[in-house]
């Protein structure tokens, strides 16, 4: 008996250390945001690993953009749960995720190390790359989200609505509307269900994984506190919760939770932001960054692990929690037929985003547009990685200083 418990652990563990060193080549290898990771996913687990049937892997990337979160790295805890588990997902989460969280700490120190002209026009290179990505972002998903009159017109309605009226809650309002919207209006695409996916668990975990997520939810919000590193979880938590489409779209709730209130300077929000597009693993990641730069008692490590974890941890609830349940929910017309309203808005969130605050705060002449296009140009159109965007503005604002 204990022989074979033994056995069985030492499987578990291996199990465990085979997700997370894959995971983690991919995490320091994966350049090119989102939509790359998941192409990315398909050869490794599908065509070289074999760890996933082509349907399986479709259910999954389907679950993964019908429910808040990061899509990709959500992705990722799903195939890591199948393979191994808890502790596979686990795995996968860490080893994809470590490597751009510890570079973009890295960068957060720097910005207290270096300052001076050389400093601010680097910042400022990184400003104009997140102009180049957000545009190629939005052309990207308009193309296959916003396929007829009315999922453009939700898009329309969206970021003229958010460009009009400021308020915090006008994002959480607009999907809340387009949801409706979509409920009544929008056609979703059917997906087929005929793989079982082979879960360890039931529709009670499943249930309790929701009412976890329910109440961390509302804790955190009801919570009144002085404290930033509280304020950090709160933030970051809401933002996880409510982030539909993944990636990118986690700018504008992030600018709108951390800038508004003075939590982060514009400047810095976004040059975190251009210094995401330069390395490679999920733009989620971007959160710990921001916890990193926000001022608290303790040292920024706690503010950056506590806010890259509550970024992802509402994701990953919702997550486990609908694998159970998927056969039932994906059948229905309704279900399908909000997500295509709330996808065709997000994209409308994104496009607010980008005139305000990136193109804003980033464009102060005519330079900088031609900059910027040349950027845009290198991943839209020469369909380069963002890396190549980065060195471009850095080398472009940054050159002609040193020339001098």
């Amino acid at each position: 008996m204990q022989r074979s418990s033994d056995k069985a652990l030492n499987k578990h563990s291996g199990n465990f250390w085979n997700v997370f060193f894959i995971f983690l080549k991919l995490g320091l290898t994966s350049f090119g945001g989102p939509i790359a990771h998941i192409g990315y996913f398909h050869k490794e687990f599908v065509e070289k690993q074999r760890w996933l049937s082509e349907n399986t892997f479709s259910q999954l990337l389907a679950i993964c953009q019908f429910i808040p979160g990061p899509a990709s790295s959500q992705l990722g805890f799903a195939i890591g749960l199948l393979k191994a588990g808890w502790t596979g997902a686990i795995a996968a989460f860490a080893g994809f995720t470590l490597p751009s969280a510890l570079l973009l700490i890295a960068f957060a120190s720097a910005l207290e190390l270096f300052s001076g002209e050389l400093f601010d026009a680097t910042i400022h290179g990184l400003k104009l790359v997140a102009c180049a990505v957000v545009a190629d972002a939005i052309l990207g998903m308009s193309k296959k989200l916003c396929f007829d009159i009315k999922t453009k017109g939700l898009t329309i309605a969206t970021m003229c609505a958010l460009l009009m009226f400021e308020q915090s809650f006008m994002q959480i309002l607009v999907i809340l509307v387009a949801a409706i919207v979509g409920i009544k209006y929008c056609r979703g695409a059917s997906i087929d269900v005929s793989d079982q996916m082979n879960i360890n668990f039931g529709r009670r975990t499943s249930f309790g994984l929701i009412i976890a997520f329910i109440a961390l939810f509302l804790v955190l919000l009801t919570i009144s506190t002085q404290s930033n590193l509280l304020l950090i979880a709160q933030t970051f938590y809401s933002a996880g919760s409510l982030v539909f489409g993944g990636g990118h779209v986690v700018l504008p709730l992030l600018e709108n939770a951390v800038v508004t209130n003075g939590m982060v300077t514009q400047a810095d929000f976004l040059a975190g932001y251009g210094a995401a597009q330069a390395i490679p693993g999920p733009m989620f990641a971007f959160a710990a960054y921001l916890g990193a730069i926000i001022p608290t008692d303790h040292n920024l490590w706690f503010g950056a692990t506590t806010a890259l974890l509550l970024m992802f941890l509402p994701g990953f609830l919702l997550l486990s929690a609908a694998l159970p349940l998927w056969q039932s929910i994906a059948s229905k017309p309704a279900v399908t037929n909000a997500i295509t309203g709330i996808n065709a808005s997000v994209v409308g969130i994104l496009a607010a985003a980008l005139y305000d605050p990136i193109i804003k705060v980033s464009i102060a002449s005519n330079i900088d547009l031609a900059i910027a296009t040349i950027a845009f140009a290198i991943i839209s159109i020469w369909h380069r990685s963002p890396l190549w965007a980065v060195l471009w503005c850095i080398s472009a604002t940054t050159l002609p200083m040193l020339l001098n």
